[in-house]
């Protein structure tokens, strides 16, 4: 099959819904009250969006309920039906592929090519492959003592919410509605404020698909007045979660203060990087490179902790810095540009005021640490040598372009320092050895590890994290099971088999 050709981005894409989804309506907010997205890359505002409310969480919630009784044209519907739902919406995702990247980078500040290669054409496999489940999701039979007959039923929950991040808005607004629907549940999802309008055009594409009415429902509005009552919701039966640590555990304490919904909690990372000395350097530069500066940072799975071996130390630093130097930066809808802007001024000014942390505390500056250009939320590739464990970048998430180089004598050393932190979401080991490669594996922390490359994410593979970094997983089978209620029936028979 011949490669997707790269689209033209449009820098001025129109912006065609601009209001809350319930029903398969858009529909302005019970308050009235709007909210500006603003263009990263300018400082700009794009335009203003209904804000939805607790009072709005409550339509959408009767709505989704309304959409999972039993009779109703959804839970009638076959799981093929389901199935080809889903793909008709990644047909749809597919032909308007190149307007809702130019939106996603417009909204978002990311590089084009990284929106139409990293957003739209992943979700388009994300949706395929959770459309083979719908058909597929199966119990067991259990060979039970006694003249019994007992089997399990894998049921959908019921309504779920989604509270989904701005670094990926696409991808996660599908990964987290795409195995819902798949299981036959109902959804409301609030796209994160800063990023709204992608996840807008997409529940139009829901209408369009032909999904019945209540299926879908998407709220734009803010953690506080919007998702908060999601996580609180005594109607709503699951909620997952992409976001910070911090704010995970108020939601999973609103959840368990409600009505035990069950929760999954994607968060935060301070995944390690490790480098031996016998690792292919070239490669390891470079997939250190990208793996903290992908996205502008703003990755939760970062190799943020780059653990390089003595003998090769120096020459690491050399040319990460170098490859820093030559990493373009600026206006995201221009081809030639690798990094884009900061999602918006509050996390520019966390980066920088992370980065004088860094200088503050004794870790070398090598390279950036400083604003790009005048205009926008742009943050130099910034490279730390001589970082120590016990150093704030160290330790703090910073979701921004900063690597933090630190040096490690042997294997033993490396474990420790990399399980000494309350995060577990990934990690990554570069070796020519197999031996230290899987030693390494199975010795981390993390719900990911990936050797000699920086995560190649797949659909089929569950990813998550251990410790502060999360509990669930999302993608792959254990992604369907996240939400499947287990349940056991046994029948008595008249006479044992």
């Amino acid at each position: 099959m011949a490669a997707p050709q790269m689209p033209t981005p449009d820098p001025n894409p129109e912006i065609k819904y601009t209001q809350i989804f319930i029903n398969n309506e858009f529909v302005n907010s019970v308050s009235g009250k709007t909210f500006a997205t603003i263009n990263p890359a300018t400082g700009d505002k794009i335009c203003d969006v209904q804000e939805a409310e607790k009072a709005d969480v409550d339509k959408a919630v009767v709505a989704a309920r309304a959409a999972f009784q039993l009779g109703s044209p959804w839970r009638n519907m076959d799981a093929s039906q389901r199935g080809r739902l889903l793909l008709k919406l990644a047909e749809l995702i597919e032909r308007d592929a190149a307007y809702l990247s130019s939106l996603e980078t417009l909204d978002n500040g990311k590089p084009f090519i990284h929106s139409y290669f990293g957003a739209v054409l992943p979700s388009v496999k994300d949706l395929t492959y959770f459309a083979g489940w719908c058909d597929k999701i199966t119990g067991k039979t259990i060979p039970v003592d006694g003249p019994y007959f007992t089997y399990t039923r894998l049921e959908p929950i019921g309504v779920c919410g989604g509270i989904i991040p701005w670094n990926f808005p696409i991808n996660m607004f599908l990964s987290k509605m795409a195995p819902a629907l798949a299981t036959g549940n109902t959804v409301v999802i609030k796209p994160a404020e800063q990023t709204p309008l992608t996840a807008l055009y997409l529940a139009s594409l829901v209408k369009e698909a032909g999904f019945p009415p209540g299926v879908v429902n998407v709220l734009p509005g803010f953690g506080p007045t919007c998702g908060a009552h999601i996580a609180e919701h005594m109607d709503v039966d699951k909620v997952a979660f992409t976001g910070s640590t911090e704010v995970g555990k108020i939601i999973q304490a609103a959840a368990g203060q409600s009505n035990l919904k069950r929760v999954s909690l994607e968060l935060g990372g301070k995944s390690p990087l490790i480098v031996f000395s016998d690792a292919d350097l070239d490669t390891a530069v470079e997939q250190a490179h990208q793996s903290v500066f992908f996205n502008q940072g703003q990755v939760c799975c970062a190799g943020t902790r780059t653990f390089v071996q003595e003998g090769i130390y120096d020459d690491f630093v050399k040319r990460s810095v170098e490859r820093a130097k030559k990493r373009t930066i600026g206006n995201p809808f221009d081809m030639r540009n690798e990094q884009g802007a900061q999602v918006d001024q509050e996390m520019f000014d966390k980066v920088m005021r992370l980065i004088e942390t860094g200088k503050s505390q004794g870790a070398k500056l090598q390279h950036g640490g400083s604003r790009h250009g005048d205009k926008g939320f742009f943050i130099q590739p910034t490279v730390f040598s001589d970082v120590q464990d016990d150093m704030t970048i160290a330790k703090e998430e910073i979701f921004g372009p900063v690597m933090s180089i630190f040096k490690f004598k042997d294997i033993n050393e490396v474990i420790d320092r990399a399980n000494n932190t309350t995060y577990g979401l990934s990690a990554f080991v570069f070796t020519k050895d197999i031996d230290k490669a899987l030693t390494i594996a199975n010795s981390v922390q993390a719900g990911t590890v990936s050797v000699n490359c920086f995560h190649p994410t797949a659909t089929q593979a569950p990813f998550g994290g251990f410790k502060q970094s999360g509990h669930g997983r999302e993608l792959g089978e254990y992604g369907v099971h996240e939400y499947c209620e287990v349940k056991t029936v046994t029948v008595k028979l008249s006479h044992k088999m």
